[in-house]
């Protein structure tokens, strides 16, 4: 199959799952990650004491207000924007990315250390079905939770109030309130 023959479904039920999805939804998707890339460019070239550009850009990213005592320092970047639901006095220190279609949602108090990353779709492991399948799950943030820099977020991970997820750490499972997550999580699965 052709890959712009490709349709993804934004099927809340299905990504909440985990599922692979497919269908007429692609062509929009494909032309707001075109349309957000634009603005996120823009936001990224403005002078860093402009605070008014940021954010209106910004709210045209995310579709709606901004909510109040929210910091983003750019460079600030996100594939769709209207997945990414975000608390009051959130913090995003430069250079995170937020792959939010299937949903990000930032509790309250967040604070996000740079070069963070927020992954909610991927592909499936099998070759044949990589270019044709999209997956996806949510990401939950619990107020509070401090992510430091370089952490790597996966789909369908929640983490819970007060947590701390150290630099670096790949968090690719729940995390529960009130606690410290540290290290890599690569390990060889299955061979083919």
């Amino acid at each position: 199959m052709a890959s712009e023959n490709i349709m993804l479904i934004h099927d809340p039920e299905l990504l909440e799952r985990g599922e692979r999805v497919l269908g007429e939804e692609f062509r929009a998707m494909h032309e707001r990650v075109l349309a957000v890339t634009a603005m996120t460019s823009r936001l990224n070239a403005l002078p860093f004491d402009d605070e008014t550009g940021k954010a209106e850009l910004l709210e045209q990213i995310l579709g709606r207000p901004l909510p109040p005592k929210l910091t983003i320092y750019p460079p600030f970047y996100t594939d769709h924007g209207l997945g990414l639901d975000i608390g009051e006095r959130v913090f995003v220190n430069q250079g995170c990315t937020f792959l939010d279609y299937a949903g990000i949602r930032l509790g309250s108090g967040v604070m996000i250390g740079p070069k963070a990353t927020f992954i909610t779709m991927g592909h499936p492991v099998d070759p044949e079905e990589r270019r044709r399948f999209l997956t996806g799950a949510p990401i939950d943030i619990a107020d509070n939770v401090w992510i430091g820099a370089g952490a790597t977020i996966l789909p369908g991970v929640s983490i819970g109030r007060d947590s701390v997820i150290a630099a670096g750490a790949v968090v690719g499972d729940d995390v529960p309130e009130r606690s410290l997550v540290a290290g890599p999580k690569a390990s060889v699965l299955r061979t083919w």
